[in-house]
């Protein structure tokens, strides 16, 4: 980026943007409506905060056409401002250069492929017969081993964990604490005691994957579990064996799958759900935060299940109608298997 950033101009240009204002103006960072200051870029795409656009100090404002008008400074106007605000930021703040090297605290099998333009960060395992490919950045503390695989111009931040056979395709992202390829839960029961089943499979992870902090995504039981191009996991997801999710699917925090469920493309899914095992989840579906998900959902469209927040003593006078309705749903039955018998 140049030393004093872009001009609105170059922005509206590179980006198919209708600029509203001095195209000579220059910015060099993203910045809220509320605190962003000269030099400061912003952006609206939600209307709980149009209150806040007026008194904005932002040198620009990416908009809607509904907006512009009631901005105080200078706009770059698109149909969807938060992906235009998306392209922006990433002009802004891009990834740091990869710097070549190993560092002398890194353990590097000597049968392991590293190109000559990774970057492999201090106390980082690489083991015989992984294979990092150009580009790539493993931050500190990261164990890449036997046998997997990572795609160019993917990045491991730091202590990401990637086990044996796993592999990963290009431009992904994998942040701190993510574990790809441990065992998945498969036990068999003996009597009143568990066998080990062993995990035999490995992970496929497509490109311009990003994984969130502590993730972890288990090895497929047989055949691999999958991850497509585009997906992105948000942190402390837990996605069991044998699951398969469709590309550019979304999943919020503290989501878990269990094994053997396949998700379709372009799936939006909220925080903390719930999926049983063996499900089939249609392309398009959209699954809202805190829904527990027991069984296919084969037809797109927007899905829910959880109860929202209430104070405590309607919560409890609610279940104690729902209880009384249960109780005499039940008393009724009672009475009509006693008249049968008479």
């Amino acid at each position: 980026m140049p030393r004093d950033g872009y001009s609105l101009g170059e922005l509206a240009v590179r980006f198919g943007l209708e600029l509203r204002g001095d195209p000579d103006l220059r910015v060099s960072r993203v910045a809220t409506l509320q605190h962003a200051g000269p030099g400061g870029i912003s952006f609206l795409s939600n209307a709980r905060y149009r209150r806040q656009l007026a008194a904005t100090r932002a040198t620009a404002v990416v908009v809607a056409a509904a907006d512009a008008d009631a901005c105080p400074v200078a706009v770059l106007v698109d149909t969807n401002p938060y992906l235009a605000y998306a392209r922006i930021a990433t002009l802004l703040h891009p990834a740091p250069d990869t710097v070549p090297g190993i560092h002398a605290s890194a353990v590097v099998g000597t049968a392991a492929a590293v190109d000559a333009s990774a970057a492999i960060g201090p106390q980082s395992v690489v083991e015989d017969g992984a294979t990092i490919g150009p580009r790539v950045f493993l931050g500190p503390g990261c164990i890449v081993q036997r046998g997997a695989r990572i795609g160019a111009d993917t990045r491991l931040i730091a202590r990401v964990t990637l086990c044996r056979d796993s592999s990963i395709g290009e431009r992904c992202i994998l942040h701190p604490g993510v574990v790809i390829g441990a065992d998945g839960f498969g036990n068999a029961m003996d009597g009143r005691t568990w066998v080990k089943i062993p995990q035999i499979g490995a992970v496929r992870i497509g490109n311009d994957v990003e994984i969130g902090a502590n993730t972890t995504i288990d090895c497929g039981a047989i055949e691999d579990t999958v991850i497509e191009d585009g997906v992105k996991l948000d942190n402390q997801i837990q996605i069991g064996h044998n699951v398969t999710i469709g590309a550019h699917t979304a999943i919020a925090s503290c989501t878990g799958i269990s094994g053997s469920t396949t998700i379709g493309k372009r799936c939006v899914i909220g925080g903390l759900v719930g999926m049983a095992g063996h499900l089939t989840i249609a392309d398009d579906v959209v699954i809202t935060g805190l829904s527990m998900v027991s069984g296919s959902l084969p037809k797109p469209g927007s899905y829910t299940s959880g109860f929202p927040a209430e104070e405590t003593k309607t919560w409890w006078r609610r279940v104690a109608r729902f209880r009384k309705l249960t109780d005499g749903r039940r008393r009724a039955a009672d009475e009509n298997l006693r008249s049968d018998d008479e």
